[in-house]
């Protein structure tokens, strides 16, 4: 059987550049045939999730279980921190390549997977940008296909994605290319409304409804009427109140507070999480019929670290954005940051490149550590002009007594410890404890006790 760098080489010679390799899964067991093609979205995934494109209804298979993604070398299957993991050819992974010939288990469930016909796809766009949303690598230029097509659509869209990866922007950008442009776009971010208020905040209030409420007040649903409601982090939106969202969203209707009526709003749903929504249903944090309802469509965005290229790009985008020139981009300066991992992903990477703009040298190399999401994982990784200042020398340099300077450095190392695997595990703190090897209530301690005060 020909493997995809041999089909490549044929097809090419034959002059077929448009031709591309396809994989089939079939389940060994029973189950109808899946093809991996390059028409589908870059990355599909595996479960027992109806909401997989790769469904496998066995108990030993997680709803979210591993994803798959055709690259030059055959397919790329992630486990995305299943149960009972996924194993090629008998051995567990994380991360592997196929080629075809290869027996995949995805719990208890085996996949025979074989190269298939090759198929006729259209070209790569070249373009680096869908609206406000900017790249040019690979994984990039596959989206934006899929994003031109759902702006000219009025369906639910999930966008996916870890934290500063341009969500908002993504959404934003659907927005401006679809038919409700002219109508308003207006962002509820479920994470910084008060517990108490948020219902309010959605569904409106009439006056004298709670104590405070001194006059009628639209919520946001109102508010977006005629255009696109974007919810942000819809994964942190309290269980009690997924019932009533449900609902509005699927009768287009909303009940303020403290009213008895109900008014008709016409609005596009988009929606955002870094979260893995599909294991917050099977924990039961997440509605499911909620889910079905707002991820009709859906679009994952890739961390900047795998973004080739992207890097360099978005600073230099960021830097006539902020009014800076070239000169201020020197070639050291885009190298370093190229290497560095990006744990904040394009939001860091905006905050770096303004800071440079505005203070050049003297930027302060402590607040570029800060003003990312997650802190680097550890100092050798960060380029050396971002690269903050050791916080023992600057203890020891402040004079402080040995009691004072060691809870300083300690209370550092735990904020950006705790963090940090938090981020790696999705804001889950029961997985970021057990990866720790500390209980959950001494995590949680840990936590409270080293976050910075406002």
């Amino acid at each position: 059987m020909s493997r995809p760098n041999d089909l490549t080489h044929r097809l090419a010679s034959e002059g077929a550049v448009a031709l591309a390799a396809t994989f089939v899964f079939t389940p060994l067991a029973s189950g109808a045939p899946f093809v991996l093609s390059p028409q589908l979205a870059s990355r599909v995934h595996v479960g027992s999730s109806a909401a997989c494109e790769l469904l496998l209804s066995d108990a030993s298979v997680s709803r979210r279980h591993a994803a798959l993604e055709l690259n030059g070398d055959g397919v790329r299957v992630t486990d995305l921190s299943s149960t009972n993991g996924t194993w090629v050819n008998g051995l567990r992974i994380h991360d592997a390549t196929l080629r075809g010939g290869e027996i995949v288990q995805f719990g208890a469930v085996a996949v025979r997977v074989e190269l298939g016909q090759a198929v006729d796809v259209p070209s790569m766009t070249s373009a680096v940008r869908f609206g406000k949303l900017v790249g040019g690598s690979d994984s990039m230029r596959r989206i934006y296909p899929l994003l031109e097509r759902l702006a000219a659509s009025h369906v639910p869209v999930l966008i996916e994605g870890e934290t500063g990866t341009g969500k908002e922007v993504a959404a934003e950008s659907l927005h401006d290319a679809s038919p409700r442009a002219s109508g308003p776009f207006v962002v509820f971010d479920c994470t910084t409304v008060p517990a108490n208020l948020i219902e309010s905040a959605l569904f409106g209030h009439e006056k004298g409804a709670f104590t405070g409420a001194t006059s009628a007040r639209m919520g946001v649903f109102e508010q977006a009427h005629g255009g696109t409601l974007f919810i942000d982090e819809i994964g942190d939106l309290d269980v009690l109140l997924q019932a009533r969202l449900l609902r509005a969203i699927e009768r287009m209707e909303v009940q303020r507070v403290g009213s008895v009526h109900w008014r008709k709003v016409d609005v596009r749903v988009m929606s955002a999480t870094r979260r893995d929504l599909e294991r917050e249903i099977q924990e039961g944090r997440f509605r499911d019929d909620l889910f079905f309802r707002l991820a009709v469509a859906r679009v994952e965005l890739p961390p900047l670290r795998v973004r080739a290229g992207d890097v360099e790009l978005l600073a230099r985008y960021f830097s006539r954005r902020f009014g800076g020139v070239d000169i201020d981009l020197t070639h050291d300066f885009l190298t370093r940051l190229s290497s560095y991992s990006w744990p904040g992903n394009v939001r860091q990477l905006a905050n770096v490149i303004a800071q440079r703009i505005a203070l050049g040298d003297l930027a302060p190399s402590h607040a570029v550590a800060r003003s990312a999401t997650v802190p680097p994982p550890s100092p050798s990784f960060a380029p050396a002009a971002l690269a903050p200042r050791d916080l023992v020398e600057e203890v020891i340099a402040g004079g402080l007594c040995f009691q004072v300077a060691r809870e300083r450095v300690v209370a550092d190392f735990e904020h950006r410890y705790t963090e940090a695997i938090l981020a790696k595990h999705s804001g889950n703190v029961s997985r970021a404890a057990a990866a720790s090897g500390i209980a959950r209530r001494y995590f949680y301690v840990l936590r409270s006790r080293s976050t910075p005060k406002a």
